[in-house]
């Protein structure tokens, strides 16, 4: 049976979980995947398109300003991010989020990359709607989706996400992730806390719990740990909307380091088959796309190719250094971030085939 575990704050505080880093000296940091800051482009829209957001925010943002977002479907609408690394250009907005209006109060998935983004994706809502934001969904815990979380729980939303996000948030990677944050957008981190979800989602993989809210139905998936510390996957039935997470990508490479590449095949497979009458799916990178959905094929092609590949080399006794170097997919160079994860995709497919053969 799927079950819904209620976060007991009580069993361990967060602050004995969890301190930051310093920030690393901004010479320390290579960086060369950010947003371009002489150019301010929006799409005319966010569904089946190849043209991404070059969004420049400025450092004065204020909590109040409202986001740019798009309405995708009935009372439904998504935040479109920049496809690049967090910089002081696009302060963070390098992920996608959304909401949806129901009679009874609004549900936000995924919160954005800081606690200031956050509040500004609060005050995109409150531009559209005075009803109550009742929920927060988070699909994993990476900072782009998020590290807004905080700014939700401040003011009374229930946050849920994965069981997992406990394992993150015990673990150093948060650690690292923040201060590497806190070294471009140290403003827009103030205030920042991890946020261990009001409600856990846990079960068997693929099973799923049913948030209902004013008519509308959010059924809410483990997915399991493909791409993080655990992953959820939110299907709005009347809507027939699907918010995939990191699941697949689009416009853009993926990235392994938290997560398992024969889960995230698993799930792909899952996803096209569980959802192949759906109306539009909504990844965490990249344009929503129609029907066939040809952005969770590619993303399986990719890694199914990345683990063939690794697993050649490791059958020849060709070490990981060389087996990188000799793997470059001149088919995707022109995909946004490939220079930035392919080398690292392979070097964590080549470790993760290691294990699993060994």
């Amino acid at each position: 049976m799927p079950r819904l575990l209620i976060a007991l704050l009580l069993l361990l505080p967060l602050p004995a979980l969890w301190a930051a880093e310093p920030a690393f000296d901004r010479s320390e940091v290579e960086h060369r995947f950010g947003t371009d800051p002489n150019r301010h482009f929006l799409p005319k829209t966010a569904i089946d398109t190849d043209e991404v957001p070059n969004l420049v925010i400025p450092a004065d943002q204020k909590p109040t300003d409202p986001l740019p977002v798009y309405r995708i479907g009935p009372d439904t609408w998504m935040f479109y991010g920049n496809i690049a690394e967090v910089d002081e250009v696009n302060r963070g907005s390098n992920g996608n989020a959304g909401f949806v209006i129901t009679d009874e109060g609004v549900v936000v998935i995924d919160s954005l990359g800081s606690p200031l983004l956050g509040q500004r994706l609060i005050a995109t809502i409150r531009q559209k709607t005075d009803k109550p934001i009742r929920f927060l969904i988070v699909t994993h815990n990476h900072p782009d989706h998020a590290y807004g979380a905080i700014a939700f729980k401040r003011i009374g939303a229930t946050v849920i996400g994965h069981a997992g996000t406990r394992h993150y948030i015990e673990s150093d990677r948060i650690e690292h992730s923040v201060a590497y944050r806190r070294t471009f957008i140290a403003r827009d981190m103030e205030g920042f806390e991890p946020v261990l979800p009001h409600v856990l989602v846990d079960g068997p993989r693929f099973s799923k719990v049913t948030l209902h809210l004013g008519g509308r139905d959010f059924d809410i998936y483990n997915v399991g740990q493909h791409h993080s510390y655990g992953d959820l996957v939110v299907h709005q039935v009347q809507d027939g909307i699907v918010w995939i997470g990191d699941l697949a990508f689009n416009n853009r490479v993926t990235f392994m380091a938290d997560g398992h590449s024969k889960q995230a095949l698993e799930g792909q497979e899952w996803l096209l088959e569980h959802f192949k009458d759906a109306k539009l799916m909504v990844p965490g990178h990249g344009s929503a796309q129609t029907p066939p959905f040809p952005m969770v094929q590619k993303t399986h092609d990719y890694i199914v190719r990345l683990r063939k590949a690794m697993a050649k080399a490791i059958e020849d006794d060709v070490d990981l250094q060389d087996a990188i170097e000799q793997n470059d997919f001149p088919d995707w160079q022109h995909v946004r971030l490939y220079e930035l994860n392919h080398g690292k995709n392979l070097d964590f497919v080549y470790r993760e085939l290691e294990q699993e053969l060994f």
